[in-house]
């Protein structure tokens, strides 16, 4: 499983290097682009943004993605620049549809947001990595990291094991 904000360039490295991994947009991610639309629709009317999130953020939660496009494409604006940011967020939610299956993904007990992931990054390396006044080269890191996470995984053994028959 992959969780990612839904760059393009991000799903091809995850298509590389994990194939038939299933992929997420992260949700907190999908719904900033909904608010940073809201304001721009709304720019000076909280009520009105608030309304306008609520409808489409439920669409959004419900793995409606579909239901959603067809509602931002139906946006009429007379400005051309909020046009173009509506066809550029309805091109993202369409892109990354089978991306935000969210009830499906939900029910397969699969994480919809990358908090985990980010706090265990934080957790896992960052704890060990970024004290004051370290440095490492690209090998110690990688040895580092990969003690920590047999240590944290209770693996700690097999990772010996496996480096005496290497050796």
């Amino acid at each position: 499983m992959i969780i990612a904000d839904g760059a393009e360039w991000i799903w091809n490295i995850a298509d590389q290097h994990f194939p038939g991994a299933i992929q997420i947009v992260d949700i907190y991610h999908a719904r900033q682009h909904l608010w940073e639309l809201a304001r721009a629709l709304y720019p000076s009317e909280d009520t009105k943004q608030k309304r306008w999130i609520m409808r489409q953020q439920a669409k959004l939660d419900g793995g409606e993605t579909k239901k959603l496009v067809r509602s931002l494409r139906a946006i009429d604006v007379a400005h051309p620049e909020l046009a173009d940011k509506i066809r550029i967020e309805a091109d993202y939610f369409e892109r990354n549809a089978e991306r935000m299956l969210y009830p499906k993904f939900r029910s397969q007990n699969l994480f919809i947001g990358s908090g985990v992931i980010e706090a265990a990054c934080k957790t896992v390396i960052g704890l060990r990595l970024k004290q004051s006044g370290m440095f490492w080269t690209v090998r110690g890191a990688n040895a580092i990291i990969a003690l920590r996470c047999h240590q944290l995984s209770r693996k700690f053994e097999d990772y010996w094991a496996s480096r005496s028959r290497a050796a």
